[in-house]
């Protein structure tokens, strides 16, 4: 039946077939007005690649410092050091926070913070080895690719020996943060003091090879073009092809609120849902042949949109998302429990599964 329906698009044939996409066709694709189709094309595609299993993590989210010499016209959580409501957690607190993820049942601890300029290598290392010895079983899933290169250039080591020392300390895992577009051209008018698409993309490698798997995320719907996110997900297909170290891809919606973007009146209203579908969609097809797992990150969406992108696309709900911050200072709410994604689940005919960070299933429901 597809079949017959997509012949008008040449992009969408090869889609259905199974073959890779062009960055041409991912053109077509994000211009292409019939979204029904392409999330059914999508939709084909994930069910061949992961069946109808949709899991969720039980993550903890912490976040050591808000402070952050960055200064990215897309973030509403970073502070300056020295400002009223700067903070950065003591060894004390960070204990406190991970024995609170334990008794709510996480599986895995998210660590991101901010570019904090007076932090020693010896915070982070202290910090791991600090869970590792109380808690063992916890995943470590700790610093961006954009943090560790900050980290470099603050400390005046390579990222591979950051790399090493934090894995030595007890890092499992990354997630996928800082990635926000790589194209150099959009990349520069929504970052600031961060470091390029290709650096990223390169410590990223770095941890690939030492066999710390991660995240990858894509900013979108902000001041972006079309051709920038289909430069983003092929970069993501290629460095896959080589390290195969992506666990998932989680396409982030730009929140608005408190950022210097709308500040600045350079965007004035998120993104419409039909622009959301369309990119989960996208994602799915253009990394079909490569990387299982499109992540729908429910804290960004609202928990029915998420619903319907789970039918364009996506097969995972990224997590729990206990205690996040970063997305709550953009006027999100933030956190829900497993009981309750299990149950956004049911309610649109998928079956839901709790995970490990490296998509093992853990529970069914």
């Amino acid at each position: 039946m597809l079949e017959q329906l997509v012949g008008d698009s040449q992009a969408l044939d090869r889609a259905l077939a199974g073959e890779e996409l062009s960055y041409k066709d991912g053109l077509e694709l994000m211009n292409y007005d019939n979204l029904h189709l392409l999330g059914a094309v999508a939709d084909n595609s994930r069910k061949k690649l992961v069946g109808d299993t949709v899991t969720f993590a039980a993550s903890y989210y912490m976040n050591y410092t808000n402070v952050c010499a960055a200064s990215c016209q897309m973030c509403a959580f970073y502070r300056k050091d020295g400002a009223d409501d700067a903070y950065t957690l003591t060894p004390q607190e960070i204990e406190a926070r991970v024995g609170i993820a334990k008794q709510m049942g996480a599986t895995e601890v998210h660590i991101v913070g901010g570019f904090h300029p007076k932090l020693p290598l010896e915070y982070y290392e202290d910090m791991m080895r600090s869970i590792k010895k109380s808690h063992p079983q916890l995943n470590i899933k700790a610093l961006t690719a954009a943090e560790i290169y900050y980290l470099s250039k603050l400390t005046k080591n390579s990222t591979k020996e950051i790399l090493s020392r934090l894995k030595d300390a007890g890092l499992d895992s990354m997630p996928g943060g800082g990635a926000e577009l790589f194209h150099p051209d959009i990349r520069g008018k929504i970052v600031r003091g961060k470091c390029t698409g290709q650096q990223w993309l390169d410590v990223i490698e770095e941890a690939h090879n030492m066999d710390i798997k991660s995240n990858v995320t894509m900013l979108y719907g902000h001041i972006e073009k079309p051709e920038h996110i289909v430069d983003h997900l092929i970069k993501v297909r290629e460095l896959q092809k080589k390290t195969n170290g992506f666990l998932t891809l989680i396409p982030l919606k730009f929140s608005l609120d408190n950022t210097e973007l709308e500040q600045e009146h350079l965007v004035n209203n998120e993104c419409s849902s039909v622009y959301d579908l369309q990119v989960v969609a996208l994602s799915r097809l253009m990394l079909a042949n490569v990387l299982n797992n499109i992540s729908v990150y429910w804290v960004a969406y609202g928990k029915k949109l998420a619903q319907v992108a789970l039918s364009n696309g996506g097969n995972d709900l990224v997590g729990t998302a206990f205690s996040e911050e970063i997305y709550k200072s953009a006027g999100k709410a933030t956190s829900s429990s497993v009981e309750e994604l299990a149950t956004m689940v049911k309610e649109v005919g998928r079956s839901p599964a709790q995970r490990n960070t490296h998509f093992g299933i853990l529970k069914k429901f």
